[in-house]
């Protein structure tokens, strides 16, 4: 977007400002000592020169830009002189203490299903999908700046809106998550993008992700039980499929991501409870895996070994039947070899080694 010093005229600049101050065309001419259609003018080759859509993203970029400090500057204003002669003149600080800023609430942000927001407890309305999905994108940066046209891409993808939709979209979800009139912005904004402000959101995939840096150490200490017990932690984030109906390449991408982050994680667990002998814990998670992923050969084979050291050996001769008759169908290849494998060790009667054996990790 072009910036607002090099494509405005010092009036124009003026007009933008009360615009972002709330004002009306009528009371920007009294203040400004124009006529009103002259601010109608200006206005108009605002929007045009910096490419925004209406007033309200007008409002957004007077903020942005700096023009406008959020917290300072009236939104209304009385006919008269007084009060006229106070926005013309609004750097001029006034003594007295300095108001402190109100904290915005946390806000808990959950991505791991259909997009959650929560402040203290309480569900917030984010509007239309396109919209939410900007706020999941921010999320999703892990406190990083993310560029308009990061926005754009992955939200819009190949087809990108005729009119400068972001600067909204952020204005309005800013207006849903500040907490009362305090001046915090839960959203900032600089010459690069937008991005959460620190300290005021709490993302469940940021948790999942701790929790992932913490199973694989755990992992390479060979300290099974805290690995299970991670690792249950970290799926019970999830409430459904990640990201669900938000729209866009990125939203795509996500859901194709923490999905198998998931699968990761239930895999991870199932083995050292099937190396410790849980394998009656590792049977029914793997069943709802395997039922979610019918292509997935790894979850089948860890679902027979599971079933046949349970002594269900039938069920596991049909799991690898199943799977096999959903690769022909599905994508027209045969089982793969450690499936094949896995299916003539149970067919031989091969009995699964010892819990905590060498030979374990391989069953």
């Amino acid at each position: 977007m072009p910036t607002t010093a090099t494509v405005l005229r010092q009036q124009e600049r003026r007009v933008l400002q009360a615009v972002g101050c709330g004002l009306r065309d009528d009371e920007i001419a009294a203040d400004l000592a124009i006529p009103e259609d002259a601010v109608a003018r200006h206005l108009r080759r605002i929007l045009a020169e910096l490419g925004l859509r209406d007033r309200a993203a007008a409002i957004v970029h007077a903020f942005d830009c700096g023009l406008v400090v959020p917290g300072s500057g009236p939104r209304t204003r009385e006919a008269g002189r007084a009060a006229a002669t106070a926005t013309a003149r609004p750097a001029v600080r006034v003594s007295g203490p300095v108001p402190v800023p109100v904290p915005v609430p946390m806000v808990r942000i959950s991505l791991l299903g259909p997009l959650q927001v929560r402040q203290d407890g309480r569900p917030l309305n984010l509007g239309h999908l396109r919209q939410q999905a900007v706020l999941a994108a921010l999320a999703l940066g892990a406190g990083r700046t993310v560029s308009r046209q990061e926005l754009l891409d992955g939200i819009w993808g190949m087809e990108p809106p005729h009119t400068n939709v972001v600067p909204v979209y952020v204005y309005r979800l800013r207006k849903a998550l500040r907490a009362g009139d305090g001046p915090a912005s839960p959203i900032e904004h600089d010459r690069c993008g937008y991005r959460l402000a620190p300290g005021t959101f709490d993302v469940d995939v940021a948790h999942m992700e701790r929790l992932l840096a913490e199973v694989a150490r755990a992992d390479r200490a060979g300290e099974a039980t805290e690995v299970i017990r991670l690792c249950t932690r970290a799926l019970d984030l999830f409430r459904g499929e990640p990201l669900a109906e938000l729209p866009g390449p990125l939203a795509e991408a996500e859901r194709l991501r923490l999905t198998e982050r998931r699968i990761a994680l239930i895999q991870r667990k199932s083995q050292w409870q099937l190396r410790l002998g849980r394998h009656f814990e590792a049977i029914a998670e793997l069943f709802a895996l395997a039922a979610a992923q019918p292509l997935n050969e790894t979850v089948a084979v860890m679902l027979m070994r599971a079933l046949c050291r349970g002594g269900r050996r039938t069920e596991a001769l049909a799991v690898f039947d199943r799977t096999r008759r959903r690769l022909a169908e599905d994508l027209g290849v045969p089982p793969g070899r450690m499936l094949r494998g896995t299916y003539e060790e149970i067919l031989r009667g091969d009995h699964p080694p010892a819990a905590g054996s060498p030979a374990a990790g391989r069953w």
